[in-house]
């Protein structure tokens, strides 16, 4: 949404100028203040470091977790096991961190990374695996974890070095990405492929060449490398991004529509809308009105129905719920990758809240905190907000196919019927509809929620599920879809005013209008005659990805 842009485009210059971010290539991390525009950075080469006071954070975290160990406490994945194996002692350290505690300690976190290692499908782009890796890292820097230090200083190591493991694509039920993330902890420890600057190799292989000590896993160090979101995460910032773009241009191609059909501006006007002003109508409709600005669809026309099909005249409710549906996975994703998603939390000066019940009792280090199960893992508010957003680009791209159908039809045009040139007596666009139909059906089949799909499985004790990666696949495609039904509407928008042009040559448009059907225009040229249509719509299709 255009105004959201410009507020991000602000801030991040006043950050700027007020000298709250370093270089533009080197992203300083704390746990607390990422942006996503920042990991996007990171995936695309930025360097990172880490502040000064989140390391000493994780020093005092990691003497929190193991002070619990040397008492006796319980700590998942660290004195008992995972799953359901928590009910499995590891070992006793009897007041002491003992040499055969630690052996004991270490041999349990290398069967950890082993036997969680077992995802399948091709590799996930190194891209998004950066943007993984650099979610990962920021989150452990909230200093809830209990990891050794130099885990975090591995995962910085490895994104300034260009060294990305390869974590294959599919595997996870988004109860944590669990059997994905572990890959990254089995490239640490020198037992797994990475691809080092551009070269797939052994990680041992790669660590050597870039001077980096493999990581000898202690603690906690294994589980929480493994039993994190930011794999799913990344995937949802992936459709978050995507989905902004296309309603970034949304108006403009809507407004062009508009301009084909010789739309009426009336659902459009403040004094229509501000009646029942729901969240983001205003920006939705003032959008179209300025892009409209200086159209001749302002100035009367006897041709002019009073109202249009309805897929024109709520077009600016779709993008408003879109609009919605795009600021709330902003909210949460932002809320998600600056916070712990550790079970258990490692909370240093934790209060002693209900310590006087022995239960709670168990979990506190007295004078220094506490370690506490959590189910910080869970995350619903992204899974949700994703298949909200992925319902009401839905509805979006529904619209943007009923309103191309209009434009091919010359009761609603009074153009040529198909849009057909002077001289021209083929199909034109009569045969074309299917591609744009076929687009939104499967966009209908992934708008479908999977949030609530799984098997209880780990001894009936997972038995609830996000599915979040694959939610925000699915966003993603129906971004990519309704990219492909966008170019369509184009090229149809641009054909009638190219045929309404023929009649008039002062056909005014709007300034954005013009802008768009301009560059267009230099992709994709006005069809006189029938030709193939698949180079065009591949044309079409890449213009509005990346107008």
């Amino acid at each position: 949404m255009k105004t959201t842009k410009n507020v991000a485009l602000t801030t991040l210059a006043l950050a700027l100028t007020a000298g709250q971010a370093m270089a533009a290539d080197t992203v300083v991390l704390d746990g607390k203040s990422l942006t996503q525009e920042q990991a996007w950075q990171i995936a695309d080469g930025a360097k990172v470091k880490i502040a000064a006071q989140s390391a000493t954070a994780l020093v005092k975290s990691h003497e929190l977790l193991m002070e619990a160990a040397r008492l006796g406490k319980p700590v998942y994945g660290l004195t008992v096991g995972v799953g359901l194996n928590k009910d499995h002692h590891l070992f006793d350290a009897n007041g002491e961190l003992s040499p055969e505690v630690m052996k004991a300690s270490k041999s349990f976190n290398y069967s950890t990374l082993r036997a969680h290692s077992a995802g399948v499908g091709e590799a996930m782009p190194v891209k998004l695996t950066r943007v993984a890796l650099a979610v990962r890292l920021n989150t452990i820097l909230s200093g809830h974890t209990g990891v050794q230090p130099y885990v975090a200083d591995l995962y910085q190591a490895y994104l300034n070095n260009d060294i990305t493991p390869i974590i294959p694509s599919k595997g996870t039920v988004g109860e944590a990405d669990i059997l994905l993330s572990s890959h990254v902890g089995l490239a640490m420890i020198g037992e797994w492929d990475v691809i080092y600057k551009g070269e797939r190799m052994n990680s041992a292989l790669a660590m050597k060449k870039a001077g980096v000590k493999a990581l000898d896993p202690v603690g906690k160090d294994a589980l929480s490398i493994l039993s994190n979101n930011s794999v799913g995460v990344a995937y949802a910032m992936q459709g978050y991004r995507d989905a902004k773009h296309l309603l970034d241009v949304s108006p403009t191609v809507f407004s062009l529509s508009l301009e084909g059909l010789n739309g009426n501006v009336s659902p459009f006007l403040p004094q229509t809308n501000d009646i029942r002003p729901f969240p983001f109508l205003k920006e939705a409709t003032s959008e179209i009105r300025n892009d409209l600005s200086g159209s001749y669809l302002w100035d009367a026309n006897p041709e002019r129905p009073l109202q249009d099909p309805l897929s024109y005249r709520t077009t600016a409710y779709t993008f408003a719920s879109a609009y919605k549906a795009l600021a709330d996975l902003d909210q949460v994703i932002d809320i998600q990758i600056n916070h712990s998603d550790d079970n258990p939390g490692v909370i240093v000066g934790a209060g002693i809240d209900y310590g006087n019940n022995s239960q709670v009792s168990k979990y506190l280090v007295e004078g220094k905190g506490g370690v506490f199960p959590t189910t910080n893992f869970e995350p619903l508010p992204v899974a949700l907000a994703v298949q909200q957003l992925g319902i009401a680009l839905t509805h979006v791209s529904h619209n943007s196919a009923m309103r191309t159908i209009h434009l091919s039809d010359d009761h609603f045009t009074r153009l040529p019927r198909f849009l057909s040139a002077p001289g021209n007596n083929g199909h034109a666009f009569g045969a074309i509809q299917k591609t744009f139909v076929d687009m939104q059906v499967r966009n209908k089949a992934l708008a479908n929620p999977v949030s609530f799909d799984g098997i209880a499985i780990a001894g009936n004790i997972e038995d609830t599920f996000t599915n979040l990666k694959l939610a925000s696949e699915r966003l993603i495609q129906i971004v990519d879809n309704t990219n492909v039904m966008y170019g369509l509407e184009l090229m149809h928008s641009t054909q009638a005013i190219d045929l309404r042009k023929l009649a008039n040559e002062n056909l005014k448009q709007g300034e954005a209008t013009k802008a768009m059907y301009q560059a267009f225009r230099k992709q994709v040229p006005f069809v006189e005659m029938d030709r193939p249509f698949t180079p065009d719509i591949k044309a079409s299709t890449a213009f509005i990805a990346q107008y």
